[in-house]
């Protein structure tokens, strides 16, 4: 594993756009949260920014997990082009002729898709940690920091989606194309139709919503606790269902892959 792990390195460790891509995914969210935390970015009237309370180590964790969701799509684009590149330049039959099996190329692709996601979810800690020690001190740390782990159970289910989408369509036009209007259109409306028709909220297990779901808008959180709203529905579930949705994800990959002609 770690052979294949240090092959893709040697792929990516000169290429541009993933220095690009992963650059703008960390400049972006770290800015972004510190210009908000800073009182750059105001939500309130006059000196209060009800935001930036959202940047001690109680609600830190909840926060960025939230922005994270936002941004993510940097990193989920950049495994996009990295697995269509193979294709269109034809690496893939190089590493196969070169030793490697089919298996070994997609569970190569898999170790990329875990490392970045333990790399977003470390960056996202260390962001913690400054914006949580600049805003009251370690006196609540380390706070709600399951929603750490929330955090890497969504930055894994986007990556491994789009990991899927490159795999089904090779191209990389197309495939960024697709991931954009499902995650942006086709899932909302789906969300939004399913729990119309339903009375349980069935669209909220919807591939990547039910991560979605693990960490909301923290205003909204914010707002059930101040109201004392109970209906908060189990994170446990949406955990379950989100590696339910990445096994899935797994599986038809692999089955694209090993029956696919290259």
């Amino acid at each position: 594993m770690q052979s294949l792990l240090s092959i893709e390195w040697l792929k990516v460790k000169r290429y541009r756009t993933f220095w690009i891509l992963t650059g703008c995914f960390a400049f972006l969210l770290a800015i972004w949260n510190y210009g908000i935390s800073d009182g750059f970015l105001k939500m309130g009237a006059g000196d209060v920014n009800i935001l930036s309370q959202a940047y001690s180590f109680s609600k830190v964790w909840s926060n960025l997990g939230f922005w994270t969701s936002i941004f993510v799509v940097f990193i989920s684009v950049l495994i996009i082009i990295l697995t269509t590149n193979e294709y269109q330049y034809r690496t893939n039959r190089q590493n196969v002729i070169d030793g490697w099996s089919r298996l070994q190329f997609y569970h190569a692709k898999w170790l990329v898709v875990l490392a970045l996601t333990v790399a977003t979810t470390l960056f996202v800690f260390l962001l913690g940690l400054v914006l949580g020690s600049s805003n009251g001190g370690f006196g609540d740390f380390p706070g709600d920091i399951e929603k750490l782990f929330y955090t890497f159970v969504l930055t894994l289910n986007y990556y491994s989606l789009g990991l899927l989408t490159a795999i089904l369509f090779k191209r990389s036009g197309i495939s960024i194309g697709i991931f954009f209007m499902y995650n942006l259109i086709i899932e909302t409306l789906l969300k939004s139709l399913i729990n119309w028709k339903l009375d349980f909220k069935a669209g909220n297990y919807l591939p990547l919503q039910c991560s979605d779901e693990l960490l909301p808008f923290p205003l909204m959180d914010m707002a059930k606790t101040m109201l004392n709203i109970k209906d908060t529905p189990s994170m446990t579930g949406y955990v379950i269902v989100s590696f339910v949705w990445i096994a899935l994800y797994y599986i038809i990959g692999r089955r694209i892959l090993m029956k696919s002609d290259w």
